[in-house]
């Protein structure tokens, strides 16, 4: 929902600053989700003078005008055909950004000509529909002066999200009322005078039970002129992001955005007969307006004449009854339609128009007549005309629609339910600006708030306005015979993991568990699809963190990041069921610069695979015994991932991301990718709880080094183990610290072999003994030693 800082202060009187708005709605529910100031973007655009205006040597539709800005003449070249010396525009200057077209101005050569900047149209400076020609201002329009300062374009657009229960916010006038009930200022009065009609309405209203629409006003307005709105209604239509169309449309998109209640007007001309709300046929169709076919079905409420159907009642109106500019006599709708209905029929036709979005929230019904006299009164003002009376076909369930509701409230409730301790005058006074009216037994709902059923609604709202941080902090007590919290080991296990992958200068993200289909084949596919996706891109369970970590990691690196670390500790949604897992990405350039070039250097399959057993030995894994394995699987690169495994089980996949998949998600080739798998991790033996005393070795660790010629596909993995089971009780450790390898020749690699003596100091003979050992070992997978 938008609106204009100048639109709210219509119906409050305020002084608050823009922040200070802007604040106060986030505290009371309505969340900001941005405020623009369209001055801003038009700040270089100044007043300027066309001094004269010749044609253009090189073309006939072009001009060459001198204009004064403010500082002495410049050229530019224009083409607006009402460009002519001595009147006043707006002016681009060369580097003025222009919003409407999207491009920046710079000096240039047009035919041969230099141009220094530009005379501006309405469309350029998206401030109205007008391209036909240059903005003409005012002959007193003062040469030089901001033009949003003297057009009094100075209005911030606030945008806030609405939540499902707060149909009123969707209009200004809600959103004032809360603001007034919290104290920012006081609401101003919008009371509307009957309207007493000239003649009896011609047109018949009828509305069948059952249908759908509950009640239906509608007035004929004869002898209107249908031409554009005034400036300061499509001014504050386009503010919000509407295209004005017509005086009669406009006022429609008013009153929708200003009170919460949409209308619809219908060129009588081109009715045949009267007007009836009821079920769809079958067979029926009608051309909407937004230039679509629609075949409506016996769920579907719709408005027809005598002759076709004209629209979905409550949702999209029709093509063969919409007005224009010949329209002279016009029939104004102002209907209540069931919100269950609407929502229904919305869906059913994937239609989303403004109209709908209110109507299935629940829009006042006890304004219906109010808002007609309202929105005639506007109509009679800026198209002229005479109106009829207004006739209102209703239901027998159109009397449940308007009875007064009224629901009890007991002071102590707030302090038990909220945990603030107010006053009941407090109380009162809170409901009574939010509209509440107190009746026997309890308190008023108003038409407009439809979702306030029962006394922790309003409980709810009291605390809301009184706000939501006096809400003291207060642990629930524990009752006898609860045990205390205890943290499962998959949690604590999670915690640790979660701490290394932050101490490895990892940052954790948090991705949606629903992804397209198109994410899920990526990266293996996904079992488990969602009846009522909430959108196209969340249909399916994902099966895999990589797709939501490769689009975060796409989105950092192209809003400026050059280096991403990312990890996910979350859930992925196997045929078997839930998996906890840890995700990893790292991509662009990583710490530290290449040896040779002295450049940044990207990351490499070493670091994620660095990254993999650190985290898989902080979960407890036993990392001496993992298996490494070639390959990971389609997503990764072939020749540059891997897969770590303790005996049957696969503990962690890792490596280059494939090329392809790279390109499609906007990654650099060369990102590396992970997956744990933390459930296949063996549980460690529970040894109690006290830690073993720490006995340091007594003796002096011997290091000796020995380089193998390795024969073509054996794995380093492999070596390692080898050489470490040639004496278990003697060597503590084996370490990979080269690999060398030729243009032309054999693979070597060398070890380092950590001995730790635990009884004696080791002779010479006892280190040959072991060396031959090891060479021994060595010899079993075809790798010798190095001459």
């Amino acid at each position: 929902m938008k609106f204009t800082l100048s639109w709210l202060k219509d119906h409050l009187d305020t002084d608050a600053s823009v922040q200070e708005i802007a604040d106060k709605l986030t505290s009371v529910g309505l969340e900001v989700e941005g405020v623009e100031n369209p001055a801003e973007k038009l700040a270089p655009f100044v007043v300027a003078e066309v001094l004269s205006a010749e044609r253009h040597p090189q073309a006939d539709k072009l001009q060459v005008l001198q204009v004064d800005a403010g500082n002495g003449p410049l050229q530019v070249v224009c083409g607006a055909p009402n460009a002519r010396a001595g009147m006043k525009g707006v002016f681009g200057p060369p580097g003025a950004y222009v919003p409407g077209s999207d491009f920046t101005l710079k000096v240039a050569a047009i035919r041969g000509v230099e141009s220094n900047g530009m005379m501006c149209s309405e469309r350029e400076l998206e401030l109205g529909q007008g391209h036909d020609g240059i903005i003409e201002l005012p002959a007193d329009a003062p040469v030089g002066q901001s033009f949003a300062a003297y057009a009094g374009l100075e209005d911030p657009v606030f945008d806030i999200a609405v939540t499902p229960n707060r149909p009123d916010c969707f209009g200004v006038r809600g959103i004032a009322r809360d603001l007034a009930a919290a104290g920012l200022g006081t609401l101003r009065d919008w009371s509307v005078l009957p309207f007493e009609g000239k003649f009896a309405n011609p047109v018949a209203i009828r509305v069948e039970e059952g249908s759908g629409c509950e009640a239906f006003a509608g007035r004929l307005i004869r002898g209107v002129r249908n031409g554009p709105s005034p400036e300061w209604l499509q001014r504050r239509l386009v503010a919000v992001g509407l295209r004005p169309i017509s005086a009669l449309v406009d006022i429609t998109n008013f009153f929708s955005l200003a009170a919460a209640r949409p209308l619809h007007v219908y060129d009588a001309a081109k009715l045949q007969g009267g007007i009836t709300a009821r079920r769809g046929r079958a067979g029926e169709q009608f051309l909407a307006l937004n230039d679509k076919d629609y075949a409506v079905s016996a769920e579907d409420c719709v408005i027809a004449d005598e002759g076709h159907v004209l629209g979905l009642g409550g949702v999209i109106g029709g093509d063969s009854t919409g007005v224009s500019e010949g329209t002279t006599d016009v029939l104004l709708e102002c209907a209540w339609f069931d919100p269950v209905g609407i929502a229904r029929t919305g869906q059913r036709h994937q239609v989303n128009t403004d109209a709908r979005a209110r109507f299935e929230r629940g829009v006042d019904p006890e304004t219906l007549l109010e808002m007609t006299d309202a929105a005639t009164a506007m109509i009679l003002k800026l198209c002229g005309g005479e109106a009829s009376e207004v006739t209102l076909a209703t239901t027998a369930r159109w009397a449940e629609v308007v009875a007064p509701r009224a629901v009890p409230l007991r002071p102590e409730r707030v302090a038990s339910l909220a945990g603030l301790d107010l006053p009941a005058s407090e109380q009162e006074a809170i409901l009574t600006a939010l509209g509440f009216e107190q009746a026997d037994g309890g308190w008023r709902v108003p038409g407009w708030r439809p979702d306030i059923d029962g006394e922790a609604d309003l409980v709810e709202e009291i605390a809301r306005l009184a706000g939501l941080d006096r809400i003291p902090s207060t642990p629930l007590p524990r009752l006898p015979g609860v045990a205390k919290a205890i943290a499962l080991p998959g949690q604590r296990l999670e915690r640790r993991v979660r701490r290394a992958a932050a101490a490895r200068g990892l940052h954790e993200a948090v991705t949606w568990s629903f992804i397209s289909e198109a994410d899920a084949a990526a990266f293996g596919g996904a079992p488990h699809r969602l009846a009522n996706p909430i959108s196209e891109d969340m249909k399916v369970m994902r099966g895999s963190l990589l797709p939501g970590l490769a689009r975060a990691a796409g989105r950092n690196l192209a809003r400026g990041a050059t280096s991403v670390r990312l990890f996910e500790l979350g859930r992925r949604y196997l045929q078997d069921g839930e998996r906890p897992t840890l995700g990893i990405i790292l991509a662009g350039e990583a710490s530290g610069r290449d040896w040779q070039s002295g450049k940044a250097r990207g990351f490499t399959p070493f670091d994620v695979k660095a990254a993999v057993v650190a985290l898989l030995g902080e979960a407890g894994a036993p990392v001496s015994n993992l298996q490494l394995a070639a390959g990971a699987g389609e997503s990764f690169h072939p020749g540059r991932s891997a897969t770590l495994r303790l005996g049957k089980a696969e503990l962690a996949r890792f490596g280059e991301l494939h090329p392809t998949l790279a390109k499609d998600y906007d990654l650099p080739v060369g990102t590396q990718v992970a997956e744990l798998a933390l459930d296949a991790i063996p549980a460690a033996r529970d040894k109690g709880r006290a830690r073993a005393a720490f006995t340091p070795p007594l003796l002096q660790p011997v290091t000796r080094d020995f380089a193998f010629l390795v024969p073509e596909g054996l794995a380093a993995g492999d070596l390692v183990r080898a050489v470490r089971g040639a004496d278990k009780a003697l060597i503590s450790d084996v370490r990979l610290f080269d690999r060398y390898q030729p243009q032309e020749g054999e693979l070597s690699l060398a070890l380092e072999v950590t001995l730790q003596p635990t009884e004696r100091t080791l002779t010479e003979a006892d280190l040959n003994a072991l060396s031959d050992k090891v060479v021994a070992a060595a010899n079993k997978l075809g790798a010798r030693l190095r001459a």
